[in-house]
């Protein structure tokens, strides 16, 4: 199968604007500037500290040194005697060497001098320490409140996302991008951002202070850095597409397994195990490739650096041990100085070893730009519409639409649906019988003509108005974890007594059964409904919008998956629950809609016939073929 890593690896297997993404990823920190300013403060004033330590500690190096040397020279003579009496004896090179020491002939270690030095450097330390703790909480706390806003902006597009959106895409494919990828995102600051910000930081620091000691040492130790730079950008092209193709992939996988798992007994029934354990074997290779890719190339880059830096080391010894050799320098300050080449090469190591999280969150922020770039649903009105009276009136006025714009579904479509009239809508798989209850609920905006609830165009209503009015109930059930009671309860628009529940429960017949449970209508069920069956999983959604009081109902193949004795008092049900609602049947089993007050039959997205039960088996049309088919396939089942 064609995929990631497969003919598909394209253009799509690249990152589409690294750099782009990055900066609107940073620009999420907007609202968190005056945080992040303390924090780069806070980092400034500990990585000053930081490169001040070497400095110190070179000052008590060169003063033990200097101890050294006083010591083993005649007391009573000055230094530049001492130094001439090394040249006149023909030592010139270790003349040279002195020449650039501070000493005092006669005189040792100066040991309270070297003490106090030591207590500057570790007090030194020490702030540079605390400081870089609150920079590092600071840090974490505005990447918290950021990825908290970014998950909030996910879910609040989530919403306002149009049912086109989602199906075009797979759910698990939707859920790894709100979950996977926001964690990664997550991931990726707490790991690199305060030490990106420190490691910047120290780089400048430190540049300056090795420029201070010695700018021939510092020029000597800038000949790595194009090498470095040069690194890390072959490097860092070659592993980005990897990272944007490891959560493609990631993606993908999980929308396998969201399937497999929530169909897995299909997939046994019809004995898929093998071929689903194929598709997930192969998916899961392609992850593993692009992973290994990824990281691969991605670590490549910090055994080059260190290799870059271990010459840096070399270099800055061989030139610095000359210059001290010369007297041009101290030892102190050469000691010095190769901290500072050190800390001026872990930190390009560090942000080098870094590129490969920084690639894979900026890789899983693209990802979460697409849903947020998505285009949205029409917003509504304001201030919306409302009819005077909600009485259930519905009105489609010569209603197109397609789902495809060069394939045509629905086409002049008129219909009066008066208040209080159940409208059955019968018709081949196809015909149009859902889309026209999607439009009705502006799950999709129609492409021509209006629809009108109590003379109203719906789409002139917000959504909310328009939905708090209507009652629904599909083929596929949907419970969520939780008590029985929580989950009819779910269909109010308000806080409901036990009383109410129980009422909708018997309202659909679901009362005796919830009763028989263990703990009856506080029976605890997973979203699976595990402990209950599909009939009665149905009977739950039903109760749930009966609960919620709707003025216009609207049954999508509702009682399909229950048996023949529940249907016939679910009919009983819904004919005293009618009273004064509009309701809308989808049916396939005609028997189920004999008593409706008009029956629309569907073809290719039109009407073609309308009326009652018994006037439309009379005119012996479309209706009578479909009632005819259905009968003779019950004898064939029955024989």
């Amino acid at each position: 199968m064609a995929g990631p890593g497969g003919p598909m690896m394209g253009p799509d297997s690249r990152s589409m604007d690294f750099k782009g993404s990055g900066k609107r990823l940073l620009a999420q920190f907007k609202p968190e500037r005056t945080t992040m300013y303390a924090m780069f403060a806070t980092v400034v004033v500990s990585v000053a500290l930081t490169v001040l330590g070497p400095k110190i500690l070179g000052r008590a190096t060169d003063l033990l040194f200097a101890g050294i040397v006083g010591r083993d020279m005649p007391d009573g003579i000055t230094k530049e005697q001492a130094i001439e009496g090394l040249r006149a004896k023909g030592d010139s090179g270790m003349a040279d060497m002195l020449s650039g020491v501070d000493f005092t002939p006669g005189q040792g270690i100066d040991f309270g001098a070297v003490g106090e030095v030591l207590l500057l450097a570790l007090g030194t330390f020490l702030a540079a320490g605390l400081l870089m703790a609150v920079a590092t909480r600071l840090s974490n706390r505005a990447i918290n409140k950021t990825v908290f806003r970014m998950r909030g902006d996910v879910q609040q597009k989530l919403s306002r996302l149009p049912l086109s959106y989602f199906d075009k895409r797979q759910r698990g494919e939707v859920l790894s991008r709100a979950t996977n990828d926001i964690d990664n995102i997550n991931q990726t600051l707490q790991q690199t951002m305060g030490q990106l910000v420190n490691s910047l930081l120290t780089v400048i620091g430190v540049l300056v202070m090795m420029f201070w000691v010695s700018p021939l040492l510092a020029l000597v130790a800038l000949i790595t850095v194009p090498l470095s730079f040069f690194v890390a950008t072959k490097v860092g092209k070659r592993s980005q597409p990897q990272f944007v193709q490891q959560w493609r992939t990631t993606g993908e996988l999980n929308a396998h397994i969201e399937e497999m798992y929530t169909g897995h007994t299909l997939v046994k029934v019809f004995g898929r195990q093998e071929q689903s354990a194929k598709t997930f074997a192969e998916q899961n290779e392609q992850l593993y490739e692009a992973g290994f890719k990824a990281q691969f190339n991605s670590g490549v880059m910090q055994p080059l650096m260190f290799f870059i830096s271990n010459l840096n080391y070399v270099l800055v010894a061989v030139v610095g041990g000359l210059r001290v050799a010369s007297g041009s320098l101290s030892i102190g300050d050469v000691q010095a100085f190769i901290q500072y080449s050190r800390q001026f090469s872990m930190p390009l190591t560090q942000v080098a070893s870094m590129a490969n999280l920084v690639q894979s969150g900026v890789a899983s922020a693209e990802r979460i730009f697409e849903i947020l770039d998505a285009e949205e649903q029409e917003a509504d009105p304001v201030p919306g519409e409302r009819p005077d009276h909600l009485s259930g009136r519905v009105e489609m006025e010569h209603v197109s639409f397609r789902y495809d714009p060069d394939k045509p579904l629905i086409e002049d479509l008129s219909l009066v649906v008066e208040p209080g009239h159940t409208v059955a809508i019968v018709g081949p798989t196809g015909a149009g019988k859902t889309t026209l209850v999607n439009l009705l609920m502006r799950f999709y905006e129609v492409t021509g003509g209006r629809i009108t609830l109590d003379g109203v165009d719906v789409a002139k209503m917000s959504r909310d108005e328009l939905r708090s009015g209507i009652g629904m109930v599909l083929q596929d059930t949907w419970l969520f974890g939780g008590t029985i009671a929580e989950n009819i309860a779910y269909g109010a628009a308000k806080d409901v007594s036990r009383e109410d529940i129980e009422e909708a429960a018997r309202a659909a017949h679901a009362d005796r059964f919830i009763r028989t449970l263990p703990e009856g209508y506080d029976t605890v069920i997973d979203d699976d409904g595990t402990g209950v069956s599909a009939g009665e999983k149905q009977l739950i959604t039903i109760a749930r919008a009966f609960l919620s009081d709707p003025v216009i109902l609207v049954l999508d193949e509702a009682t399909s998956s229950v048996d023949t004795r529940t249907e016939v008092l679910i009919q009983k049900a819904m004919a005293r629950l009618a009273h004064g609602r509009t309701s809308f049947v989808i049916a396939h089993r005609l028997s189920t809609i004999r008593d409706a007050d008009t029956i629309l039959v569907m073809e290719n997205g039109s009407i073609v016939e309308q009326g009652t039960h018994d006037a439309l088996l009379a005119a012996e049309g479309a209706y009578a073929r479909l009632y005819a088919a259905q009968f003779a396939e019950a004898v064939a089942e029955v024989n």
